[in-house]
């Protein structure tokens, strides 16, 4: 029999939190970091393009193909949310689907999207590498992600 795993999924869009940023940063394997202002600038000078900014456009966009992704593969995407610096998801999947898998056809649908249409972005760098992937193993925890994804980054967005 088949279980069944929770994800917090999060990732950031290209330039818009870099490695020493001033509002603290996660190392990958390593948790979060203090502010490193010379790593920031180190970094931000590295940059090959601009920071991305998502428009409510494209935000909808993007929520509208993770839902369609997720229900092509059969995954309960519990709740999503893309902001104008990063995306937020809830998804529930089979065992045989690792976090970083699951992230990353996320994100390879949300480029793909972002690239297509009569309002295309043209760009090489949509995201950041990688992102944050944690199990959610309470129904408690569940329903707080839940609730965090859909209506506490709404208060972030608007400066409440």
């Amino acid at each position: 029999m088949e279980r069944t795993i929770r994800y917090f999924i999060t990732w950031t869009t290209y330039g818009t939190w870099l490695p020493g940023d001033a509002r603290g940063w996660r190392r990958r394997d390593e948790g979060e970091k203090l502010p490193e202002p010379i790593l920031a600038q180190w970094c931000k000078n590295k940059m090959l393009e601009s920071p991305f900014f998502m428009s409510p456009a494209q935000r909808k966009k993007v929520d509208r193909i993770c839902e369609e992704h997720a229900a092509r593969r059969h995954w309960e995407l519990a709740a999503v949310k893309a902001c104008s610096n990063h995306v937020h998801l809830a998804v529930e999947v089979g065992d045989e689907f690792g976090p970083k898998k699951v992230r990353d056809q996320f994100k390879a649908n949300a480029t793909r999207c972002l690239r297509c249409g009569d309002d295309a972005v043209v760009r090489n760098k949509f995201w950041t590498k990688g992102g944050d992937t944690e199990v959610v193993g309470t129904d408690e925890d569940w329903e707080a992600v839940q609730i965090y994804i859909l209506e506490a980054q709404d208060l972030v967005e608007h400066g409440k």
